[in-house]
């Protein structure tokens, strides 16, 4: 029907050949077809195609016809097929350069003919000369043949003026030629057309960006005298066309409001306004004073955008003037009035404009210009770009180092008259009524200290060794001291503060430093150094290139400061002990230093981090760390004196009164983690890991301890005050911690207007607790309170007097609401100390947990290291403990960090490892009465996931016990071998711990032990997994469940598939063990009833699955078993469960019966359709005639009268009507035969198929009776 169309369409052509190529070419016009389709890439697929096959074939009728469709598909009614066709027009004129463009111009033009066009179809007429002129200009001919420029932009001139519909693509469309065509034709051909277009530049954005288009690309034809005649002014920007051009701005501006682009108008007329030497008229009078005049919105928007755009564009001298100024000061506004939700924010824009900048800028005076030009605006002296303001690391290392030198005078000399700070209106607002709590060179210096921290922390930033080492003494210096006399070997002495630090900025800066401390333990080595070394080699963190460690200059810097008390005065003076402490610190670490020059190892330099990390905190709080620094002193000497003496005889006696030095090591570390500090974390676990090999049972225990759930919270090593809840929050050493400081002092700057708000809801918040301290149970003792304030007053009634408080005067009711009062406010204080209470402790709860984490740091750590310790068998049941209450309580996230992790840990790294003590020893003994306790745990466990972990300890601790086989076996007799090696197990023991849980297993109703515990038991140990068998086989039938019958039969199974098990029972014993399933079996399914539950039949498939097995072994090697009694079974089986046609349970049956010579019947009812044709010949005939016909002559002797008049009525009815009639009387007779005991078996096959497809539904039949109702 397709190929009959498309020939009508095209009869008034060349209907003969046409007609002949429509024929003969199916695959040519599916080309057009796929055009058309919404799929991107098989429109290109097609146009690819069409292209390469007129190349090849070169026909020109069927070029011909090309032209045709494709002029005809520029005005598809689908919206998405007209750039198809377009594309595919201008890739075909592409290729045929001998095909005349004003020709194809001609034909667009007699089609798409918008006077003879209907008006609704308008529309598709414009986009199909619009795309048309588009595929004109895409062939890329254009220049080639000038008339057809002309024609082109006349017509678009004429689709000009239906702007509602085209908006401005003809103006782009006439922007993309010029951009094409030589100066000679735009002079010669398009400037008279032109002409009213270029004059009215004014007027729309469209218009000026064509003439700012022509002024780029024909300089020559458009000199300022043609200028003049054309806008009146040789210039385009001046002081007569800035209010136009200010218009014009605006409207573009909201043209391209949905979009939030700039529009390339704007960005052209900036460029213009440098080449003509405007740009201070252009951006003070345009911009300034024009588009930011508006209400904020796509105006000042758009000034945003062209500031970010200019930034390429403009010298360092206008990059100072712009940053500025007024736009500046309004984007500042923006940025923190848009901080609230559902609020537009062009920051991330001006980022990319930023960043595309400095990336691209290869000046550094210029990079520098515009860093401090964003730093310096400020609000109320804090700046609005971010303090991690990652556009840093596209800097010059000259551009960067004399930023920070910015950022570092500005700190110690803040200079408000050289910052461009500004308040929101709202911020003015409420200065009056409220003071602003933190001062603007506080807000100042806390974003500077943070900056210079996101630097060093901010690895691509393109930075030297010397600058990060001036910050970070530059904040070291301010955060503990401060200067007294200018030193030439102390910089920072040389600074002097303007404004002296106050108590606020201190802290700031003694966090930011020890995140600083951080951030350069991770440091890498640079990349210049680090270029000739080997690439397989380990990458080296936290070192300078000379191999020394970045704490380790701080240290040594630290010590300069303190050994010039004239130059430099400390904050906190060491006393004269902390101030020994710290010598000593130096000494062990000088010493440390020496030993590792002699041979290098992890202890040494781990314990050097340890010493250098302390040291540093001592500034921090010197009275905590004294002590501990004592300690480690004395523990890394008795260390040293442990390892060079080889543990001698004296020494054994000396520590018998006190107490080992790793244990005093651990108790260090412990105390050590208690500190909220990451950088600390690390290190600890640094060292633990180094003095894993020398940990006692006794230090080991210390750790337990910790995490012992029993213990109290009290007893723990860590101190719990709400002063270290804040310090923790202030100390956690994160390169996040910037950013939320500085989102939240934007966000109070920014949200100030709804403060009164916040007032109104806490006031509602007390007035609900006070409702709630009412409504709650009141204690005894305020009431006896209460009824004598009221009694006093004589203002509670009784039934006595009968006296009320309307007895009372004004001055009883003024002592009675005294007294009340007093009493409300007590009660009100005694509430608040109670919520007090509560928060103080669950803070502290908290910070037990997050300590427990840590320490669990040191358990890993354990783990991995030394997996092959005895001491490991210890971590057994504190670990199981941990697992088990932490399951059994109801925990918050923390709490499950904490058990996830302390999970992790025994499960993967102790059960899992493929380490382990191998050196039992005499623990033989302690070992079998650990698993006798763990089993024994398991039975009485109500959680089956706690039981899982209790189940793997207890395969971890048989593993143990039976060792690893000797490795001098051969191959042959190292299998052998392996299967019968038990090591120092006690089998039998072993065994029947296990079959009692077997037993329990099967005998419970709910037990939280798993089938898949025990298949892991045998798979993993055969040995016992022969021992367990028989109990297994037994369970087949006297478990307490059908389910666990099942479950029996499941272990049954794994155990006999597996191969070592076949190995160790080889010979009479796997006979028997046959003999003995086959026995169980048939029992079990004996006992199967007639019944359809899901759990019978789901026993009864993991029985046949056990049957399927052992049957085909039995055929297969020929074991002498006696399967008639299961074979007797399984044939009654069918009888008692009835079988669907398909399915897993009556698959594996039949499966299991082939074994036995029963092929599972096949039901083809093809065969049974053929079988009754015989009987049927005679009636075959009468199913060829016409229903009419067959109907009347058969049903007349067996219809009743009332059925008989409803066909010969229905027999008069035409068309489609009739058809459906028939239909319907046809299944109302069917009916009536059978109500009526007419035989069925009297219509042949043929009918009993065409009754079926009258049955199908009516969709699939109204074409044919429609079809059959027309002929008749």
């Amino acid at each position: 029907m397709s190929v009959e169309m498309v020939e009508v369409s095209v009869k008034t052509a060349e209907p003969v050949r046409m007609a002949g190529i429509l024929q003969q070419n199916r695959v040519f016009l599916d080309f057009f077809w796929d055009i058309a389709k919404p799929d991107q890439e098989v429109r290109l697929k097609a146009v690819e195609d069409l292209t390469q096959y007129l190349k090849t074939n070169n026909k020109a009728d069927e070029l011909d016809y090309t032209f045709k469709r494709l002029v005809d598909g520029l005005a598809h009614t689908r919206e998405i097929a007209r750039p198809g066709f377009s594309l595919a027009l201008g890739q075909v004129l592409s290729a045929f350069e001998d095909v005349s463009l004003q020709s194809i111009l001609n034909r667009i033009k007699e089609k798409h003919n918008l006077q003879k066009v209907k008006k609704k179809l308008i529309r598709n007429t414009l986009f199909g000369n619009m795309f048309g002129v588009l595929a004109l200009q895409q062939s890329g001919r254009l220049s080639k043949e000038p008339q057809v420029v002309l024609g082109c932009v006349q017509l678009l001139q004429s689709l000009s003026q239906h702007r509602q519909h085209v908006k401005d693509l003809p103006s782009k469309t006439m922007t993309d030629i010029l951009n094409e065509i030589p100066e000679e034709v735009f002079e010669e051909v398009l400037l008279s057309a032109l002409q009213t277009d270029l004059a009215s530049a004014f007027r729309t954005p469209e218009q000026l960006q064509l003439l700012l288009v022509a002024l780029q690309r024909f300089p020559q034809t458009l000199k300022p005298k043609k200028l003049k005649k054309l806008l009146g002014s040789s210039t385009i920007i001046n002081a007569d066309n800035i209010p136009k051009l200010t218009e014009v701005l605006k409207m573009a501006a909201r043209s391209v409001k949905k979009e939030c682009v700039l529009p390339a108008v704007v960005l052209d007329l900036l460029k213009l306004s440098l080449k003509e030497d405007s740009f201070q008229l252009f951006w003070n009078n345009a911009i300034i004073n024009g588009m930011l005049k508006d209400q904020p919105g796509p105006s000042h928007y758009l000034s945003y955008r062209l500031l970010g755009a200019a930034l390429p564009l403009l010298s360092e001298a206008q990059l100072k003037e712009v940053l500025s100024g007024e736009v500046m000061m309004h984007y500042g506004d923006h940025v923190v009035s848009a901080q609230k939700p559902d609020r537009f924010k062009l920051a991330p824009e001006m980022d990319i404009y930023v960043s595309d900048f400095l990336e691209g800028c290869q000046d550094p005076d210029k990079q520098l210009a515009v860093m401090v030009g964003f730093s310096s605006l400020t609000n109320q002296g804090y700046p609005i770009v971010p303090s991690v303001w990652r556009v840093v690391q596209h800097l010059q290392p000259a551009a960067l180092k004399n930023y920070v030198d910015w950022l570092k005078g500005m700190f110690l000399q803040p200079q408000q008259d050289k910052l461009l700070d500004f308040s929101t209106r709202k911020q003015k607002d409420n200065k009056e009524g409220a003071e602003q709590k933190e001062s603007p060179i506080f807000r100042l210096r806390k974003w500077i200290v943070a900056r210079l921290a996101s630097i060093i922390d901010n690895h691509q930033v393109k930075r030297q060794e010397d600058l990060i080492m001036d910050i970070a003494r530059f904040v070291f210096f301010h955060a503990f001291f401060s200067a007294k006399k200018a030193s030439a070997e102390i910089p920072e002495t040389k600074g002097k503060l303007s404004v002296a630090l106050d108590d606020k900025t201190r802290p700031v800066l003694v966090n930011s430093f020890f995140g600083l401390l951080l951030s350069m333990h991770h440091l890498p080595l640079n990349e210049d150094s680090s270029e000739g070394a080997a690439v397989n080699h380990k990458r080296v963190l936290g070192v300078t290139a000379d191999g020394t460690m970045w704490i380790s200059h701080l240290v040594q810097y630290a010590q300069v400061l303190l050994s010039q008390p004239k130059h430099v005065q400390c904050n906190k003076p060491f006393s004269p002990e902390q101030r020994q402490a710290w010598d000593s610190m130096l000494e062990s670490v000088s010493s440390l230093k020496k030993k590792a020059k002699k041979g290098p190892s992890a202890e040494s330099s781990a314990f050097q981090q340890l010493f250098l990390l302390v040291g540093m905190h001592l500034f921090k709080a010197p009275d905590e760390l004294l002590d501990i620094m004592k300690d480690l002193q004395s523990c890394v000497d008795k260390a040293q004196e442990k390892k060079a003496k080889k543990k001698k005889k004296k020494q054994a006696t000396e520590q018998e009164e006190e107490p080992e030095w790793v244990e005093v090591m651990v108790d260090i570390l412990l105390s050590l983690l208690s500190q909220p500090s990451r950088h600390i974390r690390q290190v600890c676990r640094t060292v633990f890991s180094s003095i894993c090999p020398h940990v006692t049972a006794g230090a080991l225990t210390a750790i337990l301890d910790v995490l012992d759930p029993e213990k109290d919270e009290e007893d723990s090593a860590v101190v719990v005050t709400d002063d270290n809840k804040t310090q923790k929050k202030k100390t956690d050493e994160d390169e996040d911690e910037d950013e939320e400081m500085e989102d939240k002092s934007d966000g109070s700057d920014g949200d100030s207007e709804d403060d009164d708000e916040d007032d109104d809801e806490d006031d509602d918040d007390e007035a609900m607790e006070d409702e709630e301290m009412e409504q709650g149970d009141v204690d005894q003792h305020f009431r006896l309170e209460l009824m004598k304030v009221l009694q006093q007053q004589n203002a509670l009634a009784t039934e006595e007097d009968g006296s009320s408080d309307e007895d009372l005067d004004d001055e009883a009711m003024m002592e009675l609401d005294k007294g009340l009062a007093a009493l409300f406010s007590e009660q009100k204080k005694k509430s608040q100390a109670k919520k007090d209470e509560k928060t103080k402790l669950q803070k502290e709860k908290t910070l037990v947990r997050d300590y427990k984490i840590k320490v669990l740091d040191l358990v890993e750590v354990f783990v991995a290291r030394q997996a092959g310790s005895p001491l490991v068998l210890g971590l057994v049941e504190p670990l199981l403990t941990i697992i088990d209450r932490g399951m059994s309580s109801d925990s918050h996230q923390q709490e499950q960090d904490f058990l996830r992790r302390a999970a992790d840990i025994f499960r993967n790294q102790l059960c899992r490892s493929k380490v382990y003590c191998r050196t039992v020893g005499d623990r033989q003994g302690e070992l079998h009465d650990l698993l006798d306790k763990l089993m024994t745990k398991t039975q009485k466990l109500s959680d089956s996931s706690v039981c899982l972990y209790y189940f793997s300890a207890s395969l971890y601790v048989v593993k143990v016990l039976r060792g690893a086989p000797p490795a001098e076996t051969k191959e042959d007799k190292a299998a052998a071998g392996d299967l019968k090696f038990i090591g120092n197990l006690d089998v039998d023991r072993v065994s029947a711990v296990f079959r009692d849980a077997l037993s329990s297993f099967m005998s419970k109703r709910k037990s939280p032990l798993t089938t898949q515990m025990f298949t892991d038991l045998f798979s993993r140990f055969p040995v016992l997994c022969v021992n367990l068998l028989e109990a297994a086989v037994q369970h087949i039938t006297s478990a307490v469940r059908v389910h666990q019958q099942g479950q029996a039969c499941v272990l049954v199974l794994r155990a006999m598939q597996s191969r070592e098990v076949q190995q160790l029972l080889s010979g009479d014993p796997w006979t028997e063990l046959c003999v003995k399933v086959a026995g169980q079996l048939a029992a079990s399914l004996q006992q199967v009833g007639e019944t359809e539950s899901k759990v019978v039949k789901e026993k009864v498939l993991k029985t046949l699955e056990l049957c399927q097995f052992l049957v085909k072994h039995v055929h297969q090697q020929k074991v002498s078993v006696d399967l008639e009694p299961l074979q007797k079974v399984l044939q009654s089986l069918t009888s008692v469960i009835t079988f669907k046609k398909t399915g897993k349970l009556e698959d594996t049956y039949w499966a299991v019966v082939k074994h036995f010579g029963v092929m599972k019947p096949k039901v083809e009812k093809t065969k049974a359709d053929k079988e009754a044709d015989p009987k049927q010949l005679p009636k075959k005939k009468k199913g060829f005639l016409p229903e009419s016909k067959k109907r009347k002559k058969r049903n007349k002797p067996v219809l009743e009268p009332a059925a008989a008049a409803d066909i010969s009525t229905s027999t008069e009815k035409k068309g489609a009507d009739k058809g459906q009639a028939k239909r319907k009387h046809d299944k109302k007779t069917k009916q009536k035969r059978s109500a009526d005991g007419v035989t069925a078996s009297q219509p042949g096959p043929a009918k009993k198929s065409k009754t079926q497809s009258e049955s199908t539904p009516a969709k699939k039949k109204k074409p044919k009776q429609k079809k059959g109702g027309g002929g008749n």
